[in-house]
């Protein structure tokens, strides 16, 4: 296993986390399997656990909780807040309100006194970016988390959300999570330039493309991961932008087996390259889709495979532009573009 300086914090992580979202009912896996893939992360020398109280609703981070019961210290422990936590109107977002609440929730369902990184999930338009930093600051004051970072903000929002902390003298965001893979570089163009500008350290998620790039998905056979059994769209070959993935990912499967290795070898071994990339987060939902991805560990692809890479998707591309998350709401909502 690789470690990292995460960003600027001096805190070493794994170059491969676990995202524990799969963890509970979202990916069926049971308090038993969760264990045995916390184990097994950890004795492969992983040492960031990824998890957010909406995964499962709650019941990701009680699973975590309970696995990592007597090795705390031992472990770079994330969560995420912001996303709604039931029908309540309040119970969302990144006001001072609720992230003082949904934090207390957190550290409950964790069984912990305190968490590593506590990261927004997702930006919220109806919260000044003061109030969010001036709750995380003073959380962070309190010991109830050691540093903060976002997830899946736009580019320019990292931007205010720094410039706010450096006007109001608050603690800034010191991580970013956003979505990267070799099917989707967007991040490449705007939000990487960003995160090296203020040293942050960037977690990436879904390396593998949601499963097109873990090696289950190649022409001509049927498709039966378990993310195409509830999010059918993503997978239906009709659709052209599905095309165009299953087209990158047959070039990209002769690349892997040019170069000896799996699909998942390369796909994890892209994700790390860049140098903007402290980790990329693995969410496994059985020990042996871990297994397969500890493989990864000490893949460094050569500068002709990387080039071979750019070759089928473009630096600063994404294949399915309309799934990114990071999307400025007036571009989804035409209310917002127009007066």
């Amino acid at each position: 296993m690789q470690y990292r300086t995460l960003g600027r914090t001096g805190v070493q992580v794994s170059t491969l986390a676990l995202g524990a979202m799969n963890f509970g009912r979202i990916g069926r896996t049971t308090q038993e399997e969760a264990t045995a893939i916390v184990d097994a992360a950890l004795e492969a020398g992983v040492n960031l656990i990824d998890t957010a109280d909406m995964y499962g609703n709650g019941e990701s981070e009680e699973m975590v909780g309970r696995a990592i019961a007597g090795r705390r210290d031992d472990i770079v422990l994330a969560t995420k807040a912001g996303m709604p936590m039931g029908d309540e109107r309040n119970h969302r977002g990144s006001s001072r309100r609720w992230l003082v609440t949904a934090l207390d929730d957190s550290l409950r369902r964790l069984g912990v006194d305190h968490v590593d990184l506590y990261q927004i999930h997702r930006w919220d338009p109806a919260t000044s970016d003061e109030e969010t930093l001036s709750a995380l600051t003073d959380l962070q004051r309190a010991g109830k988390i050691r540093h903060f970072g976002s997830s899946t903000f736009p580019a320019y929002r990292i931007v205010q959300a720094q410039w706010a902390a450096r006007e109001h003298r608050l603690g800034r965001y010191v991580t970013e999570q956003p979505s990267y893979s070799a099917l989707q570089r967007g991040i490449e163009s705007h939000v990487l330039p960003v995160t090296e500008e203020y040293g942050m350290g960037v977690l990436v998620w879904s390396p593998l493309a949601s499963g097109w790039l873990s090696g289950a998905v190649r022409r001509g056979r049927e498709i039966t991961t378990h993310r195409s059994a509830f999010m059918p769209e993503r997978f239906d070959p009709a659709l052209p932008a599905n095309r165009a993935r299953l087209d990158a990912v047959e070039r990209l499967a002769g690349i892997a087996d040019a170069a000896g290795l799996t699909m998942i070898q390369l796909a994890l071994g892209f994700a790390t390259a860049h140098p903007a990339v402290t980790s990329a987060l693995v969410g496994p939902r059985t020990l042996d889709h871990l297994r397969s991805q500890l493989a990864a560990a000490d893949t460094v692809l050569g500068a002709d495979v990387l080039d071979a890479i750019d070759s089928v998707v473009a630096p600063g591309t994404d294949l399915a532009a309309h799934e990114k998350h990071d999307t400025p709401p007036a571009l989804l909502d035409a209310s917002l573009r127009r007066r």
